[in-house]
């Protein structure tokens, strides 16, 4: 329907910005790939310009043979002027069929024809809506899009009867016109394409820069934002070699121009991985990828950037992970093959103690005693030290038990002593006088101290000064007692210090440290809840220092143990060794007990069969049956054996997890090889008051 009627002579209601308005939404439409974002803001400007209330984008449906149906694009309207107005409606088919004037409005709208008035000029089912509207005065153009009808634009007076000019209708009719090409626009191939380009490179996880052939950068989406810290307002339009390129990358080149014809050049068309430059300064390796556009005569470098910072820590701690499997299997392999060793090795020096031992006691003369003594206590340290090596490649779970700190210490000097004498460091030593007892793991305290002393031989290897480490050992007023190991080398750094107990964390060289080892001995001292910490040495070198609590419970001392009476008299000896079972038998012999020797094991009933005896001997490992068979054969047939049974063993590392495996109540006492006459008499001991206790 077209307003027939005369213009209006009422200049006061001519809004003669309206073209103005119409001409800046055609050009917005024109220069945005999705009309949809700014319709809302193109239906408040077009009012507002006409000194309307209302702007409203219908989409009208046609339906075959049936008219139209109408529901709402877009909608903007004066909050203040409407508000308790009612909105528009949705107007259905069924409407539409029901009213002349609605009918009749279809028919026009298809033809393209304007809609203009005043509403107390019209009746029905749209001057009933409009009324509800508050409208007063009302325009609406219909919307083509390829051709076709796709909905109307409309515009409303809420509080003047006006007529509307030419300059109005014209204007609203341009805008119409704007949007079903901004509508066609949107359909297009192109444009779908172009919406496609544009999600992906807004959501892309990548950032994506792209530069001009000057260098200045025309893109940057908001993953590059995030990965650069460059908001990209500020950065459009800056030159490449002033932001994002690394400042020892720039040297030689004057602009992004000159910089993309030299080092730029060999990136375009590849993959490749480099580093670049974060707005606060910061350095970090990416994956970039360089294609070349040309468009409209001019070239563009589209650049995709991958961030590597998660990847290479990920690929480090893969890493580390790998070296610390190795360090494990290595260490695994080497418990083994000390264990077999040890085993091997024990025995002999079972029998070289205990005949010592022998020969010192019915010596005729003291410089045969004297000799004598020497043999012994040069094996008894031979025991140790393989005892500390095999208890530090296999470290085992914290067992505490009653400990001298000082016996521990002397054990891990003992471990490392060949390499300090190799490479001519001196080592002083001072002990704090008589026993410092810590409920500890000997060997796990062993292990920290010789940590200790392992790195400062390392630190003085190629040091030109003075080469010496000083162990120390002492007692806290506060019931803790501590050693400490310091050197005379460069000392540690200031700037690592805070990392020196992290795992995997080293300065030595490839080859030489793992970085395990300081993490390792933090871990021990806390699970023994001390304190471990570093201090600086003056006038040059490294301290490290550790504490623990001292234990203050009863301790029976060797004479006590020597005086006890065992009230023992037969006991059974189970060795594949002779010699290790003789030098066992004679150092019992010696206290009053008589042995039987039995070399290979057949069956508890054939030896209990002929044989009652108080205390059974047992080696751990044997060709026939393991000394834990042989103490389940024997309870079995005579649970009295029970308290009474003693584990022979140089492997006390190994045995703990077999013997940790029995109930609490079935687990034997262990005879450590190599063995001394105090070491006999305090098992018997201790079996005497295992059998007093029933």
């Amino acid at each position: 329907m077209i307003d027939t009627q005369p213009p209006s002579t009422d200049l006061s209601l001519t809004e003669p910005g309206c073209t103005v308005a119409a001409a800046r939404i055609v050009r917005r439409l024109h220069e945005t790939a999705e009309w949809q974002r700014i319709i809302n803001d193109v239906l408040e400007l077009l009012a507002k310009s006409l000194h309307c209330h209302r702007g409203i984008l219908f989409r009208l449906r046609e339906l075959p043979g049936e008219g139209f149906a109408q529901s709402i694009a877009a909608y903007w309207e004066d909050e203040p002027v409407v508000r308790g107005a009612n909105s528009p409606k949705v107007i259905l088919q069924s409407v539409v069929n029901s009213d002349e004037l609605l009918s009749r409005l279809g028919e026009e709208v298809r033809q393209g024809k304007m809609f203009a008035g005043r509403t107390r000029e019209i009746d029905g089912y749209l001057r009933e809506d409009f009324e509800g509207q508050r409208i007063k005065s009302f325009m609406s153009v219909t919307v083509f899009a390829n051709g076709n009808l796709w909905g109307t634009l409309a515009v409303n007076d809420c509080t003047v009867e006006r007529r509307w000019t030419d300059e109005e209708k014209a204007a609203v009719e341009i805008v119409a016109m704007a949007i079903g090409a901004a509508i066609e626009r949107s359909l297009s191939d192109a444009h779908v394409s172009e919406i496609i380009r544009q999600t992906m490179l807004q959501s892309s996880l990548d950032a994506i820069i792209v530069i001009d052939e000057t260098a200045s950068i025309v893109e940057f989406n908001p993953a590059a934002e995030r990965m650069y810290g460059f908001k990209r307002a500020d950065i459009l339009g800056k030159d490449l070699i002033d932001t994002i390129v690394p400042s020892f990358y720039r040297k030689g080149y004057a602009t992004g121009a000159e910089y993309m014809h030299g080092r730029g050049a060999p990136m375009i068309g590849q993959r490749m991985e480099t580093v670049t430059q974060t707005a606060s300064g910061e350095v970090f390796p990416i994956e970039l990828t360089v294609t070349e556009m040309n468009v409209a005569d001019r070239r563009f470098f589209f650049g995709s950037i991958r961030d590597l910072r998660e990847r290479r820590r990920a690929e480090e701690e893969i890493n580390r992970q790998r070296e610390r499997l190795h360090q494990n299997e290595k260490m695994a392999a080497m418990g083994s093959l000390l264990a077999g060793v040890s085993h091997e090795l024990n025995n002999p020096l079972a029998v070289v103690v205990a005949q010592s031992t022998l020969l010192h006691e019915f010596a005729p003369d003291q410089q045969t005693k004297l000799r004598a003594e020497k043999v012994r206590a040069a094996a008894e340290r031979c025991g140790r030290i393989v005892k500390s090596f095999l208890g530090m490649v296999r470290l085992h779970p914290t067992v505490p038990a009653e400990t001298d700190l000082n016996d521990a210490i002397r054990a891990a000097l003992e471990v490392t002593a060949y390499g300090a004498r190799s490479t001519g460091i001196v080592i002083s030593t001072d002990f704090a006088q008589g026993a410092m007892p810590v409920m500890a793991d000997s060997d796990h305290i062993t292990q920290v101290a010789a940590n200790f002393l392992i790195n400062s031989q390392h630190a003085l290897a190629p040091h030109n000064g003075e080469r010496k480490i000083s162990v120390r050992t002492y007692r806290v007023g506060d019931g803790t007692v501590g050693f400490c190991v310091e050197d005379t080398g460069p000392g540690i750094p200031v700037a690592i210090r805070h990392r020196i107990f992290d795992s995997y964390f080293t300065t030595k060289p490839v080859g030489v440290g793992t970085g395990i080892g300081l993490s390792i001995s933090k871990a021990i001292v806390e699970r023994h809840k001390g304190l471990i910490r570093f201090e600086e040495a003056q006038p040059n070198g490294a301290r490290f220092v550790v504490e623990l609590p001292a234990f203050k419970g009863a301790h029976v001392s060797a004479a006590a143990q020597e005086t006890r009476s065992t009230g023992l008299r037969e006991a059974l000896i189970i060795d594949d060794e002779p010699d290790v079972a003789g030098s066992l038998s004679d150092i019992l012999e010696l206290m009053g007990i008589k042995s039987r020797v039995v070399t290979a094991w057949s069956s508890a009933d054939a030896v209990l069969a002929e044989f009652l005896p108080d205390i059974v001997f047992s080696d751990l490992r044997m060709p026939e049956a393991s000394g834990i068979t042989i103490l389940r054969e024997l309870t079995m047939r005579n649970p009295d054996l029970a308290r009474r049974f003693v584990l022979v063993t140089g492997d006390m590392v190994g045995a703990r997890a077999e013997i940790g495996a029995l109930a609490p109540h079935q687990r034997p006492l262990v005879l450590e090889k190599p063995f001394s006459t105090l070491d006999v008499r305090s098992v018997l001991a201790a079996v005497n008051d295992q059998a007093m206790q029933r």
